[in-house]
C-alpha cells in the first residue's frame, strides 16, 4: 500500500469553468481518456523535485510527451519552467486527463472540478479510502458519486497511473518509470496492485519487453480491472493483454472481456491471487466441495484461451514469449542442445507440460548429419554437442540446424537449449539465434544454462532485440505449453427446446413439493423405485410391494450425505424392513438429527460403475458448470473429476469421461464387461442442460452416484442432492 498522503499540499481552488460533461462511457473513450490524452493536467504537484508528486511532470517532460501539461497549484506561478494555474477552472485549453495527487479528503473536490472543465478522466493517486476502514469506505463512495454526477471516469484511488509508451506518457509516480522504457512491443499490461505493478514494469524493461501500456486500478471506485483490459484490445497497436487480479467477482463482464480477446484474435495472459474471492460459496455437495473457488474463471478462461499464470516471472515470460514469437500450430516442439544432458532434461519437461518431443523424420535426420558431429544425435533431441562451436564454419552449421529442424513436418516450434557457452562466443551464438529465428516461420525459444556475468554480452544482445531468454529447461518447457494451442476442446452445445420446463419442476423439488424422482424422469435420467415413510408398518408393507432387497436410508433436508452419519443399510429383505425403519430413525435421534421426515425405501439396482454427476452454477455472471467423476462414497478421496462450462454436447460429454483417471473402469477394464457410457453420456448432458437454465441464480445439483450399468442396461440415478443455500 502505497503512503495515504504524498505531502501536505495547498487544496487547488474549487472555482469551475463550464458545464456539467455528460461523459461517454463507451471502452473507446476510456482508451482515448486515459492512453491517449491530448493534455494533461496535474492537480497538487509538488515543487519540490524529490517528492512522489512531483514524479509525473518530471517523467512527462523526460519522455517526450508532446500534449499540453497543466500543473495545478495555487502556490507556484510556475513548476519546471511551465506555467502552474491556480484552479482547473483557470486553465484555457481543453483538458483530456487529470493526474490528483492531492490527500484522499481533497479528492472529490478535484472530480468535481474535473467535471466543470471537460475532462473525460481522473486518475487518483492517494490512498486512504476503503483500504483503511470505514472512514475511507465513505469518502470512497463520496469519489464515485462525484465521478457519476460529473460525468468523468475515474482510474483508483489508491493506483499508480498509467504509461502509454508509443506517445511518451508516463503518468505515474513508480520508481520503475525512472529509466528509459524499451520500445513497445504490442503487449500491454494492467492490474490492480500498484506494487505488483511497479514489479511488473521494472522486470520487463530488465529483459527487453517494452510495454506499450501499462496501468494500475487500485482500489476501482469507478473503472475496473476487466474493463480497462477491455479497452486494451480496442488498440491496434496491442495484441497481448497482461492481467495481476486479487479477485474478479463480476462473472458477465469477464466473459465479455475473454470473448472479445478471442474474436479480436488476442491474447490474455492473467496472474490472480486471492482465488477464493471468485465464486465464493459454502458447497453442500461432494462436487461442491472438491472444486475450487475460482473454477467458473478458470473454465471460462481455458474455454477462450486465456492463459492463467501463477507468478509475475512467469507473467512475463509468456507475455514476452507472445510477443516476440511466431504463433504455435500444434504442441510439438524440437529440441536443440549442446550437452545430451540437458536435452534429456528439456524433454523430461515438455513431456511433463503435455508438450510432444516427437522424432525427427528419417529426411530431417539425414540433412542434420551435415552439420552435427558423428558422436552427436539427430533424433529429437537434437545433440549437436560443445564441439560444433570447435568447426571452421561454426555459425552457419548452428544456423542450419535451426532451420532444418524448424523445417521438419513434425516439429510446431524449436527450442533451444545452451549450456556453457560463454563469453564473445557466446554473444557470437546469441546473434546467430536472433539471426535464425527471424527466418523461420516457427516460434525459435531459448534458455541458457550459465551464469549471468559470463555471457553478458550475448544476453545484452537477446535484451536488445526483445528475445526472451529462459533460465531454466522447466520455464522454457511450461511457457511454450502456455502459448501452443489448448489441449482437448470444450464443445459448449446450445441447450434444447426441452429445458424450458426444468427451472420450474427444479424449484418443485428444492421445496418438497415434487419428488427428485419427476425432475429425474424430465430429465430422460432412470431411477429406482422409491417410496417415503414415516412408520415401521408403512416400511414393512412398501418393502413388500418391492418385493426384493431394498435399499433404506434416512430422509431428512437437513441431511446431505446420509452415508456420513451411517443413515444407509442396503439389501434389506422386505422381512426386514420393519426392524431396520426403527434402527434408522433411532440414529436419527442419537445424532439429533433436524427435520428428519422418515426412511427413503428403494429397490436395489443392478451393480455397475458409480459416478458423480454435479452441477454449480454461482450466479454472479460466470457460466454454470458441470462435473462428472468417479462417484460413491469415496469420491472426495480420489478427487477424480472433470468439469466444464455448461450445457456439454454428447462428444464434450464423452470426451469428459474419457479423460477421467477411473475411465477404463467404464471401458472394461482388465475383462471386465464395458458399461453403459451412452447412458452416462446422456445423464451427463441432460444435468448440463438443467444447470445452464439456472446459470442466473446460485444452486448446486448433484447425483451421487450414477450407477452404470453393463452395456445396453443403462444407468441409475440412486441419490440426489439439490441445493440453493449456495453463496
Amino acid at each position: 500500500m502505497q503512503q495515504a498522503i504524498f505531502e501536505k499540499t495547498e487544496d487547488p481552488a474549487k472555482e469551475g469553468g463550464v458545464p456539467l460533461s455528460d461523459g461517454d462511457q463507451s471502452n473507446g473513450n476510456v482508451l482515448s481518456a486515459l492512453f491517449k490524452p491530448r493534455s494533461v493536467a496535474i492537480v497538487g504537484m509538488s515543487g519540490k523535485s524529490e517528492s512522489l508528486t512531483a514524479r509525473p511532470l518530471a517523467f512527462l517532460q523526460r519522455s517526450g510527451f508532446t500534449g499540453e501539461l497543466y500543473p495545478v497549484n495555487p502556490n507556484y506561478e510556475e513548476l519546471r519552467g511551465i506555467t502552474c494555474y491556480p484552479s482547473l477552472g483557470a486553465i484555457v485549453g481543453p483538458i483530456d486527463l487529470v493526474l490528483s495527487m492531492v490527500p484522499a479528503a481533497g479528492v472529490a473536490d478535484v472530480v468535481r472540478q474535473a467535471g466543470q472543465a471537460g475532462a473525460k478522466a481522473v486518475i487518483v493517486f492517494a490512498s486512504g479510502f476503503a483500504e483503511v476502514g470505514p472512514e475511507g469506505v465513505a469518502l470512497q463512495s463520496e469519489l464515485a458519486q462525484a465521478a457519476r454526477e460529473a460525468g468523468v471516469r475515474v482510474l483508483g484511488p489508491n493506483c499508480q497511473g498509467v504509461i502509454n509508451n508509443s506517445l511518451g506518457l508516463i503518468a505515474t509516480f513508480t520508481g520503475a518509470a525512472d529509466r528509459e522504457l524499451p520500445p513497445p512491443s504490442g503487449v500491454a499490461y494492467v492490474g490492480q496492485s500498484g506494487a505488483i505493478g511497479g514489479s511488473v514494469l521494472d522486470l520487463a524493461t530488465e529483459i527487453g519487453l517494452g510495454l506499450t501500456a501499462w496501468a494500475s486500478t487500485g482500489n476501482q471506485a469507478d473503472l475496473t480491472l476487466v474493463e480497462v483490459a477491455t479497452a486494451l484490445l480496442d488498440d491496434d497497436g496491442i495484441r497481448v493483454v497482461l492481467m495481476y487480479a486479487e479477485g474478479i467477482t463480476d462473472g458477465s463482464s469477464f466473459v465479455a472481456l475473454a470473448k472479445k480477446a478471442d474474436a479480436l484474435g488476442k491474447r490474455l495472459v492473467i496472474l490472480r491471487s486471492g482465488r477464493s474471492s471468485v465464486g465464493r460459496r459454502a458447497a453442500a455437495s461432494h462436487t461442491g466441495a472438491m472444486l475450487g473457488d475460482d473454477l467458473p474463471l478458470v473454465l471460462t478462461a481455458q474455454h477462450y484461451g486465456v492463459i492463467l499464470v501463477d507468478d509475475v516471472d512467469e507473467l512475463l515470460a509468456v507475455g514476452a514469449a507472445l510477443a516476440s514469437t511466431k504463433p504455435m500450430s500444434g504442441r510439438r516442439v524440437g529440441i536443440i542442445t549442446t550437452s545430451g544432458g540437458a536435452g534429456i532434461l528439456a524433454a523430461d519437461h515438455f513431456e511433463l507440460h503435455g508438450v510432444e518431443v516427437p522424432e525427427l523424420a528419417s529426411e530431417t535426420q539425414q540433412d542434420l548429419q551435415k552439420f552435427v558431429p558423428d558422436f552427436g544425435a539427430t533424433s529429437n533431441p537434437v545433440d549437436v554437442t560443445a564441439q560444433i562451436l570447435n568447426m571452421a564454419n561454426w555459425t552457419d552449421a548452428f544456423a542450419n540446424v535451426c532451420a532444418t529442424v524448424a523445417k521438419d513436418p513434425s516439429v510446431d516450434a524449436v527450442a533451444v537449449v545452451l549450456t556453457m557457452v560463454t563469453g564473445k562466443q557466446g554473444a557470437m551464438l546469441a546473434d546467430v539465434l536472433v539471426r535464425a529465428a527471424a527466418g523461420i516461420d516457427k516460434p525459435l525459444l531459448v534458455t541458457w544454462l550459465a551464469g549471468r556475468e559470463q555471457t553478458l554480452e550475448g544476453r545484452e544482445l537477446f535484451r536488445e532485440h526483445s528475445f526472451p531468454v529462459f533460465p531454466s529447461v522447466g520455464d522454457l518447457a511450461r511457457t511454450v505449453a502456455h502459448i501452443a494451442p489448448a489441449l482437448g476442446f470444450t464443445d459448449v452445445a446450445p441447450a434444447v427446446a426441452r429445458v424450458s420446463t426444468l427451472p420450474a419442476l427444479f424449484d418443485a423439488c428444492a421445496n418438497g413439493s415434487a419428488q427428485s424422482e419427476e425432475l429425474l424422469g424430465a430429465l430422460g435420467v432412470a431411477s429406482p423405485h422409491s417410496v417415503i415413510v414415516s412408520n415401521a408398518e408403512d416400511a414393512g408393507r412398501a418393502a413388500g410391494e418391492i418385493g426384493a432387497p431394498v435399499a433404506m436410508k434416512l430422509h431428512s433436508s437437513q441431511l446431505a450425505h446420509k452415508s456420513d452419519v451411517g443413515g444407509v443399510r442396503l439389501g434389506i429383505e422386505p422381512s426386514g424392513a420393519t426392524s431396520v425403519f426403527v434402527e434408522l430413525m433411532a440414529l436419527a435421534d442419537s445424532n439429533e438429527i433436524p427435520d428428519v421426515e422418515g426412511v427413503l425405501i428403494q429397490e436395489m439396482i443392478p451393480a455397475g460403475v458409480e459416478l458423480i454427476i454435479g452441477a454449480t452454477s454461482t450466479g454472479d455472471g460466470f457460466p454454470a458448470m458441470v462435473t462428472v467423476g468417479i462417484g460413491g462414497i469415496t469420491t472426495e478421496i480420489y478427487r477424480d473429476v472433470i468439469s466444464q462450462i455448461a450445457p456439454v454436447s454428447a462428444r464434450s460429454a464423452r470426451s469428459m469421461l474419457e479423460r477421467l483417471r477411473g475411465w477404463p473402469l467404464l471401458n472394461g477394464f482388465r475383462g471386465s464387461a464395458k458399461a453403459d457410457v451412452n447412458a452416462a453420456v446422456g445423464a451427463v448432458v441432460a444435468v448440463s442442460e438443467l444447470i445452464a437454465t439456472l446459470s442466473d441464480r446460485a444452486v448446486e445439483f448433484e447425483i451421487n452416484p450414477l450407477i452404470v450399468a453393463a452395456e445396453g442396461q443403462g444407468a441409475y440415478a440412486v441419490d440426489l442432492l439439490i441445493s440453493t443455500a449456495v453463496s
